[in-house]
């Protein structure tokens, strides 16, 4: 019964998301600890993490919204606001960007009509920088989804939005 409670007390989040983030939170003495895999969760059901569902999982992380907040911004893969079904990251560091990043990154906006940061008309696609994606020595590098694209070059692009 109390677990009933425990689940409708915090709106904003569905009852998947509030057992899956307490079976997380089970693993650690301090809640907080859990909410970098809390945003995920949230993130996981509906794509990103809305000023509700932030408010909801830092109740019941109990933490402050604020303190979740500076989780939320600090980490690039935590979404704060609508993106496509399908994140594209073009990795804009000194060296992918020596090697012509900022051409790759204009050839996915064209192709996709979009502008960086913003979804695509029929919502799949958001194309948005990272700082490093760790294969400075395959740069560019572009990661499609949860796919890692080394070497891309614009004339490219097209072949790897293919897939």
């Amino acid at each position: 019964m109390k677990e009933l409670i425990e689940k409708q007390k915090f709106t904003g989040l569905s009852a998947a998301e509030v057992e899956e983030i307490n079976a997380e939170i089970s693993h650690y003495e301090d809640k907080s600890a859990v909410s970098i895999e809390a945003l995920k969760i949230v993130q996981k059901y509906r794509g990103w993490v809305s000023d509700e569902c932030l408010i909801a999982a830092a109740e019941l992380l109990d933490m402050s919204p604020a303190q979740l907040e500076g989780v939320a911004t600090f980490y690039n893969l935590i979404y704060r606001q609508p993106v496509g079904k399908t994140v594209i990251h073009y990795c804009n560091s000194v060296t992918c960007w020596m090697l012509g990043a900022e051409k790759v990154r204009q050839r996915l906006c064209e192709h996709l009509h979009v502008e960086l940061g913003e979804m695509s008309d029929d919502g799949a696609y958001t194309v948005l920088p990272i700082v490093c994606l760790g294969a400075c020595d395959h740069a560019p590098v572009v990661m499609v989804g949860k796919e890692l694209c080394l070497d891309v070059i614009e004339n490219t692009v097209s072949e790897i939005l293919g897939r």
